[in-house]
C-alpha cells in the first residue's frame, strides 16, 4: 500500500509546491487539509480544487471559526492571556485549532505521516509538531522546508517546471499569518528593530492618530463568556468580529514588540488584535468587580503559565488541560456588564455592573452611610506587622 502524507494546506505558493515536491521526496500520497480559521483571503473551494490540481489525491476543507472561536480563542479571554503582558497568542493559538483536523485527516484516509509548511526557525514548527506527537503519537511528522530545504527559489522553479496553477512572481516582503484573533506581520525591514512600522503593514486597524469621534460600547459576559454587545446577543465568533470592526476602526490593538521564540532566539513582531485587546480588557475588568482578592492574584500567576505554555504549543499537555479547569472555576462568577470607550487606539474601561459583584458601596464608601467599622483598623495593622515588627528588633540588635 501506498504510504499517505496528510499536509497542513493554505493555498500559497510553498504548500502548493509542497504537494508535489513530497510525493516525489518520499513517494507517497498527498491529502491536502486547508482548515479556516477566519483569516480571509480566498474561498475554501478554491483552495480545495488548487491542491487536486496541484497532484493531491484528496483535499479537504474545513471551516472551522465558530470552532476556534468558542474551543481556543475563548479559554485565551477567560485566561487573560498576553504572553510577555502583551501579545495576546494569535497565531499560537490557531494552530492547535489546525492540528486537531490534521490529526481527524490522517486517521480518516489511514496516513502515517502529517507535514507542515514551517520553517526550522520559528515557534510554529514546534506547536504543530507537539500537538500531534500529543494527539497521534504514531505518527511521524516532516517539514519539507525545514528537512528537504525546500528554499522559495526553488519552490518558484519547482511550479514553472510542473506548471503548478499558482502564481509566483507577487512577494510580499513580510511574512504575515492571519486568523479572526487578530494578524501577525515580521520579516522585510521590520528585522532592524530600530526602524518604525509603517501604515502599509496594517489591515486590521485604522491609524489612531487620525481624529474620529469616539465608540462606546457595552460588552456583556456571562462566566466569562462575551455573550452579547450593546445588549445584542453575539456567539463568541461574532464578539471578536464585531470588535475587529470597532476597535479596529479606532486603531486599538496594534502591538509592535520583540519577544522571546522558544527556540531561543528574540525576534521582532508586529501584531494586530483589536477584538482580542478589547475583549480581554473588557474581561480583565469584570474580573475585578467580581473575583475574591486571593482568587485573583493566583490566578494572574496561572495566567502566565497557561499563556507561556500555549505559546511553546503545549495546547493539549496534561498540565494544560488542568490549569483549563481552574480557569473555567475562577470564572464561575464573572458574569456582567463592562462599557468601554474606544478612541485613539485605547480601549478605556468607563464603568461596571454586575450582580456577582463584590463590590460595596456601603463599605468602601467615604460619605455618609459608612459601615466600614475603621475602629478595628489599629489592631489589624499591628497584627498584620508583628512579624516584621518583631525581625526589625532582632536586626537593630545585631
Amino acid at each position: 500500500m501506498t504510504e499517505r502524507v496528510v499536509l497542513a494546506y493554505s493555498g500559497g505558493l510553498d504548500t502548493s509546491v509542497a504537494i508535489g515536491w513530497i510525493a516525489e521526496e518520499t513517494g507517497a500520497e498527498v491529502i491536502a487539509v486547508a482548515v479556516d480559521v477566519g483569516q480571509g483571503g480566498e474561498d475554501l473551494d478554491v483552495i480545495r480544487k488548487r491542491a487536486l490540481a496541484c497532484g493531491a489525491v484528496e483535499a479537504e476543507v474545513a471551516d472551522a471559526k465558530d470552532e476556534f472561536a468558542e474551543e481556543y480563542c475563548l479559554p485565551a479571554i477567560k485566561a487573560n492571556a498576553l504572553y510577555m503582558d502583551r501579545y495576546p497568542l494569535v497565531s499560537a493559538l490557531s494552530r492547535p485549532t489546525i492540528v486537531k483536523h490534521l490529526v481527524a485527516a490522517a486517521r480518516k484516509h489511514d496516513a502515517g505521516i502529517v507535514a507542515h509548511g514551517c520553517t526550522g526557525k520559528g515557534n510554529d514548527q514546534v506547536r504543530f509538531e507537539a500537538g500531534i506527537s500529543a494527539l497521534g503519537p504514531d505518527l511521524k511528522c516532516i517539514a519539507p522546508v525545514r528537512d528537504y530545504a525546500m528554499t522559495r527559489d526553488k519552490a518558484i522553479a519547482f511550479c514553472e517546471e510542473k506548471n503548478l496553477p499558482i502564481a509566483t512572481t507577487k512577494k510580499s516582503p513580510y511574512s504575515i499569518d492571519q486568523n479572526v484573533f487578530g494578524r501577525a506581520v515580521e520579516t522585510g525591514f521590520l528585522e532592524d528593530i530600530w526602524n518604525a512600522p509603517i501604515e502599509d503593514i496594517y489591515e486590521y486597524t485604522s491609524n489612531p492618530a487620525t481624529p474620529r469621534e469616539a465608540d462606546e460600547v457595552v460588552i456583556s459576559f456571562k462566566e466569562g463568556v462575551p455573550v452579547a454587545i450593546d445588549g445584542r446577543p453575539v456567539t463568541v465568533l461574532q464578539a471578536i468580529q464585531q470588535l475587529n470592526e470597532r476597535a479596529g476602526a479606532q486603531g486599538i490593538g496594534r502591538i509592535d514588540m520583540v519577544e522571546d521564540r522558544l527556540v531561543g532566539i528574540k525576534s521582532r513582531e508586529v501584531y494586530e488584535a483589536p477584538g482580542a485587546i478589547a475583549l480581554i480588557t473588557a474581561h480583565q475588568e469584570l474580573e475585578n468587580v467580581t473575583v475574591e482578592r486571593e482568587l485573583a492574584r493566583y490566578k494572574r500567576q496561572v495566567e502566565q503559565r497557561w499563556g507561556e505554555m500555549v505559546y511553546d504549543g503545549l495546547w493539549f499537555s496534561p498540565l494544560k488541560r488542568a490549569l483549563d479547569g481552574f480557569i473555567n472555576e475562577a470564572n464561575q462568577h464573572v458574569t456582567g456588564d463592562i462599557r468601554m470607550t474606544l478612541h485613539g487606539g485605547r480601549a478605556v474601561v468607563t464603568g461596571r455592573k454586575s450582580e456577582e459583584s463584590l463590590y460595596d458601596f456601603n463599605l468602601a464608601t467615604y460619605d455618609s452611610g459608612d459601615t466600614f467599622d475603621q475602629s478595628k483598623a489599629q489592631g489589624f495593622i499591628e497584627i498584620f506587622g508583628l512579624s516584621s515588627k518583631i525581625a526589625a528588633k532582632r536586626d537593630l540588635q545585631a
